[in-house]
């Protein structure tokens, strides 16, 4: 009796009671992580893609989401509203092309890549930004470098091209990571509509852990296998998930729909899924680039 008046005295002096410590201990466990997808993309139609994705991460993985899309339609280059809320993100996911934002919208970028926060990338994200030599800017045509380990732009010196659209891409775990958290559950071999993108010789940069080889299938020119997903440590120090899949035809796909949830989990540095929650219903078009 003695003891328990004694913890009673303790629990009310400190102004702690079993009801305080429960809502202490609920609070932290409904403080869901936020994930904001920062989509603008003449071809892919990502702001259609990306949003389905947000969806089911809300829905069946317990995740905050945002979705910013370029505005007034997908085909502005100089204007995503919204990005203040990469200031709150505990991951930015970015499916970007070609953009030419204005110095303030560029701040928030900067400042998420700066905070060592997790960055993750599709596609044409290599060659996000599209500034005139010699602008202001220009350096952010190097993005997909300096935040994803991939090439620094479509072309120059690092050739980074692709195989012809009339091509598709077979795909396959590199066997070394066959036992890779964010390959459980992926097909050990599968095809994607994307046509393979060439990052090597120089990309991605030494020091990332490639995930997955691409063969290029019916190429309109003389191709090698290129990695098509890999993991690292940018420029930043912070951690890296980039895959050169994308192709709206690829979300459709049970094994690249794994491999995205799967790599959003990584990225914020949780247990990667065991159950999957079920294939995600996306049909979403693909657009010629104008």
């Amino acid at each position: 009796m003695k003891k328990f008046c004694v913890c009673l005295l303790f629990m009310v002096s400190t102004g702690i009671t079993s009801a305080g410590l429960l809502f202490a201990q609920s609070s932290k466990e409904i403080k869901k992580p936020l994930v904001v997808f920062v989509t603008g993309d003449h071809e892919y139609s990502s702001e259609e893609t990306m949003p389905l994705v947000a969806a089911a991460l809300e829905k069946d993985y317990g995740m905050k989401t945002i979705v910013l899309k370029a505005s007034p339609d997908y085909n502005s280059e100089e204007n995503i509203p919204g990005l203040e809320a990469l200031k709150h993100a505990d991951l930015a996911v970015f499916f970007l092309r070609w953009r030419r934002l204005p110095p303030e919208q560029l701040a928030y970028i900067d400042a998420y890549l700066k905070s060592g926060k997790p960055v993750m990338g599709f596609r044409t994200t290599t060659h996000a930004f599209h500034f005139p030599e010699g602008h202001a800017s220009e350096k952010w045509n190097a993005f997909g470098e300096f935040a994803l380990n991939a090439p620094p732009g479509w072309g120059g010196a690092a050739k980074h091209t692709h195989y012809g659209h009339e091509s598709s891409t077979d795909v396959r775990i590199i066997p070394e990571q066959a036992g890779n958290p964010i390959l459980t559950g992926v097909a050990k071999n599968f095809h994607v509509r994307s046509w393979l993108y060439r990052v090597l010789p120089d990309y991605p940069v030494k020091g990332s852990t490639w995930l997955l080889m691409g063969k290029a299938v019916n190429p309109d020119k003389e191709a090698i296998q290129n990695p098509v997903a890999w993991t690292g440590t940018n420029a930043f120090g912070g951690r890296v998930f980039m895959t050169t899949l994308g192709h709206p035809e690829d979300f459709s796909q049970e094994p690249f729909q794994r491999l995205v949830i799967n790599a959003i989990h990584y990225e914020l540095g949780l247990k990667i899924p065991r159950k999957w929650k079920g294939k995600m219903n996306i049909q979403v078009p693909y657009r010629e680039a104008k």
